[in-house]
């Protein structure tokens, strides 16, 4: 009989232990959710690291360096026109403090899905971007977080 209760004894306290191990390990917390400004600075490095969308949206001077007075401002668009009756974008839209007609949301989705709040493709060079809700969310804040450039004064 002491036998048989000191086998139930050591059985009791293997599982007592084995559940104490799984009770007694920390429970990983959620990550945070990434700040304001976090998200702005993973937009900043998509915009200008990742996307180079100064490429086409910024305007160039005459030496061929960009001109950062006018980032993200809006430009003609670089190369070779296309042929006639070709669709392209003679000159890329100012994003900086967002596109006309565009909100946060919306370029958002634009930035996932390629397609413009009003249905129609965006026109070449323009490509259809996919990027994943992350990136299009934090480029879109990046993009709201500058300010909205003044209209562009023709040259005299």
């Amino acid at each position: 009989m002491k036998s048989i209760t000191w086998m139930a004894a050591i059985a009791a306290t293997a599982i007592l232990s084995a559940c104490s191990g799984e009770a007694s390990k920390p429970v990983a917390e959620a990550p945070a959710e990434p700040t304001r400004e976090e998200i702005i600075a993973h937009g900043k490095y998509i915009v200008e690291g990742v996307g180079m969308c100064g490429d086409c949206h910024t305007p160039m001077l005459p030496d061929g360096s960009y001109d950062a007075t006018r980032s993200l401002a809006g430009a003609p668009t670089p190369g070779a026109p296309p042929p006639p009756g070709v669709p392209f974008a003679l000159i890329s839209v100012a994003i900086a403090g967002l596109p006309d007609g565009y909100t946060e949301d919306s370029l958002a989705t634009f930035l996932s899905d390629g397609t413009p709040g009003d249905g129609s493709p965006p026109l070449p060079p323009m490509p259809h971007y996919r990027m994943n809700a992350h990136d299009a969310r934090a480029t879109a804040a990046y993009l709201a977080s500058l300010p909205k450039p003044a209209p562009a004064t023709p040259p005299t």
